[in-house]
C-alpha cells in the first residue's frame, strides 16, 4: 500500500455489521456477519460498493468475525472456511472494480479520477470470536503463543487472499497486538495496521499504555498505521497524541457513534455522542491522524459527509 500519508488523508468506510443489520439483516447468531457470507454475500458486495460510492478509499473485508473455530461451529470444514475467508475480500474487490468501471463510465471522461482504493482484509481479535464483547477488555486468560496459534491459520489466508492490506482491528490488549505483530514480522511482504479499543484514549481496553503498544508496533516495518477504532469519538484526540508519542507511523482512527455494546442483552445502549464524524475529522487531521473513518453504527452518509469535508467530495 504505497499512499502518501504525509500530505493525504485516507476515507476509510464505516461499519459493516451494524449497518448490514439496519438494511434487515440477521446478525444476531454467534457468527455475526460473517454468516452473511454464506446468507447474503451480495448485500455485502452492496454495501461495500455504497461505500466506495460515498467516498471511502478503504473498505474493510466482511472477515472480523470469521474463524476457523466459529465456522466449525456450523459445521464447516477447514477447507470450507478458507473458501469464506477468500469470499470476504473477493466481495470487496468486486464491489471496487464494479464501482470503477461504473465510475469511468459516468464520467464521459477517459481521464476521470483515478485515485487507488484499496481494500482491506479484517483481522478480528480473538474476543470477537467469543460473542461476548470481550474485544472491549481483553481479559482472555490467554498466552501470547496461544493467541498466536488462534490467528495464525486465519491470518496466513488473508495474507495471500489478494488483499492490499490487512486491518489488524479493535485489539484490546498488548498481548494480543504482540502476537499480532509476531505474524507480521513473518508476513513481511503484506502492510497491516493495527488498531485498538480504548475506553480513555491513554490505554488499551486492558490497561496498557497506548504509548507502549505504538512504540512496538513502530518496529515492525510492514505495519503502515497505528490507531484506534470502536471507540466513543470523545477520546480520539487524546488518542492520536498518545499514539504519536510512540511512533512516526500514520495514525488510523475510526471510532463508532459513542454508543457501548451490551454483549448480556446483545444491544447497543447510550445515545450517540450527539458530535458528526465531518464535524470531528478537521481536528484529527490537524494533530496528525492519516487513516480517517467511522466504525459501529456508521454507515455511508456519515462516510459522505466525512469526504465532503476532507475532500470536497460531493
Amino acid at each position: 500500500m504505497n499512499a502518501d500519508f504525509d500530505s493525504d488523508v485516507l476515507i476509510l468506510d464505516g461499519g459493516l455489521a451494524t449497518e448490514l443489520e439496519k438494511r434487515g439483516y440477521d446478525i444476531s447468531g454467534p457468527l455475526w456477519s460473517a454468516r452473511l457470507l454464506l446468507d447474503a454475500p451480495d448485500a455485502i458486495e452492496q454495501l461495500h460498493y455504497d461505500y466506495f460510492a460515498a467516498g471511502s478509499q478503504c473498505v474493510t473485508s466482511a472477515s472480523y468475525q470469521a474463524s476457523y473455530g466459529g465456522f466449525a461451529s456450523i459445521d464447516m470444514t477447514p477447507e470450507e472456511t478458507t473458501l469464506l475467508l477468500q469470499r470476504s475480500v473477493a466481495l470487496a474487490g468486486s464491489a471496487r472494480d464494479r464501482f470503477e468501471t461504473d465510475e469511468l463510465r459516468d464520467s464521459n471522461d477517459s481521464r476521470a479520477d483515478r485515485k487507488r482504493r484499496y481494500v482491506a482484509a479484517s483481522v478480528g481479535p480473538y474476543g470477537a470470536t467469543l460473542h461476548d464483547g470481550s474485544e472491549y477488555h481483553g481479559n482472555y486468560g490467554l498466552s501470547v503463543g496461544e493467541l498466536r496459534a488462534f490467528h495464525g491459520p486465519r491470518f496466513s489466508v488473508l495474507t495471500e487472499s489478494g488483499a492490499d492490506l490487512l486491518a489488524c482491528e479493535t485489539i484490546p490488549s498488548f498481548d494480543e497486538a504482540s502476537a499480532l505483530l509476531d505474524l507480521l514480522g513473518n508476513h513481511g511482504e503484506k502492510g497491516a495496521w493495527l488498531t485498538f479499543t480504548s475506553p480513555d484514549g491513554v490505554h488499551t481496553s486492558h490497561g496498557e499504555p497506548l504509548v507502549d503498544c505504538a512504540r512496538a508496533a513502530d518496529g515492525v516495518a510492514n505495519v503502515i498505521g497505528v490507531g484506534v477504532n470502536c471507540v466513543h469519538p470523545r477520546v480520539v484526540l487524546t488518542a492520536i497524541r498518545e499514539l504519536s508519542r510512540g511512533t512516526g507511523k500514520p495514525i488510523v482512527v475510526y471510532p463508532n457513534t459513542g454508543e457501548q455494546w451490551d454483549a448480556d442483552s446483545r444491544q447497543w445502549r447510550g445515545s450517540p455522542s450527539g458530535s458528526r464524524l465531518a464535524d470531528l475529522a478537521p481536528a484529527w487531521v490537524d494533530a496528525g491522524a492519516r487513516l480517517i473513518g467511522g466504525c459501529c453504527r456508521t454507515g455511508p452518509d456519515d462516510i459522505a459527509a466525512l469526504a465532503r469535508a476532507l475532500h470536497g467530495q460531493v
